[in-house]
């Protein structure tokens, strides 16, 4: 673990040299819920009463942004991402509020995507709108079924009846939402699956991102790992995922993500893009870029204890700076998720590092039929997308 540096040891010379800096995101996570799902991971903790303490996170979150801002002084943000937990859980002027201070210590572009993490469980018809009118411009609705007994299964505290609802809303009340799903549930057949998408299409949304049930340490699912499909229906499944989501016209830009033209969600983008992206917030992550390092950064996971650290302008539990060998692995992770892949150039531009760094592994890739390259750019294949682990680490640090 490292102390947090100052702006003067990050821009200190170093291996590397970047030509320019990437395009910057900031997350905001908000790390309460009704409940813990026993597949979650994420750093979210169960509500213990009814109230949340908001006034003090939000001053915790505005004094460990004004901690950050140096670091990225100057730099315009072009998305702003509020993700927990269940980030609808706090009220539409928290919200306003949290936007409001955001603005006020940050350059933001003037078309910045503001999006929210929703669940059907905290959905009130009025609340969608109010977040609208706060500055949203962006929900992300997270239905993972419309199946009542997977749901229970999943540990959701809403039924189907209920997202339809939450989902209609959203239709109404924003110009662009995020639909998410999971498939290869716990019992879940083929024609389970059918009905589930052809339920979450019928709601025409602009965009569906649909992740694959995985079972990760430390869940209760880990402790009591239920029964999943095997993988040739998983992969039977994910085939006819994309068979039905193209019929709408929803095209696969990235391995779980499905989108209309113009509905692309450009905080993703820039995360699989290897851009920057500022993380406040319990727990919280990011990924900052300086002339000659790049560094990442965790903040304290426990609320608690964040919110005490944050108020004293010590929000930073670790800081690290990526090193240079670790850099084409770190950029093929997120890069290689894209339909499209990446371009040459921005593999220069942001890693600092020469393009005969990962000659070999891409030349090796080229063989084994993962991906295809010309002059400019790189693209998975379809054998490259159906072995995406395989591929990304070829370019793992001998």
């Amino acid at each position: 673990m490292t102390v947090a540096k100052t702006v003067t040891d990050h821009l200190r010379p170093g291996t590397l040299q970047l030509t320019a800096l990437p395009p910057l995101s900031l997350y905001v996570h908000l790390p309460w819920c009704l409940r813990k799902c026993p597949y979650c991971d994420f750093n979210s903790h169960e509500m213990k009463s009814s109230e949340l303490p908001e006034q003090r996170y939000l001053d915790a979150l505005v004094a460990d942004l004004e901690t950050a801002v140096p670091l990225v002084w100057g730099r315009q943000v072009h998305s702003i991402f509020i993700g927990g937990g269940t980030p609808s859980l706090f009220s539409p002027q928290a919200i306003e509020r949290l936007l409001s201070d955001i603005r006020a210590r940050l350059k933001l572009d003037a078309d910045c995507e503001i999006t929210l993490e929703a669940n059907p469980g905290t959905f009130e018809k009025e609340r969608f709108r109010a977040f609208r009118s706060a500055g949203v411009t962006r929900l992300s609705v997270g239905v993972q079924s419309f199946n009542d007994a997977h749901l229970k299964a999943l540990g959701r505290v809403h039924d189907s009846r209920q997202a339809i609802a939450a989902l209609e809303e959203a239709a109404l009340a924003f110009g662009t939402f995020n639909l998410d799903l999971m498939y290869a549930l716990p019992g879940q057949t083929l024609e389970m699956l059918e009905a589930d998408v052809t339920q979450a299409l019928a709601l025409a949304p602009p965009h569906l991102s649909i992740y694959h049930l995985t079972i990760e340490p430390n869940t209760y699912f880990a402790k009591f790992p239920p029964v999943t499909p095997p993988d040739d229906l998983a992969y039977a499944m994910l085939d006819r995922i994309t068979e039905m989501t193209a019929v709408h016209g929803l095209a696969r830009y990235e391995v779980s993500a499905y989108a209309k033209t113009g509905h692309r969600c450009w905080h993703n983008l820039n995360y699989w893009q290897f851009g920057d992206y500022l993380g406040i917030g319990a727990g919280a992550h990011g990924k900052l870029s300086f002339p000659h390092r790049v560094v990442r950064q965790v903040r304290y996971r426990d609320p608690k204890l964040y919110m005490e650290k944050a108020l004293a302008g010590e929000p930073l539990a670790q800081e690290d700076e990526v090193r240079r060998a670790d850099l084409p692995f770190e950029f093929m992770l997120n890069a290689l998720r894209l339909r499209e892949g990446f371009a040459l150039d921005d593999f220069l531009h942001r890693t600092g590092l020469p393009l005969n760094a990962i000659e070999q592994p891409l030349r090796e890739a080229e063989a084994k039929g993962l991906l295809t390259r010309d002059l400019a750019r790189v693209r998975p294949t379809e054998r490259g997308f159906d072995f995406l682990s395989d591929l990304q680490a070829l370019f793992l640090p001998a």
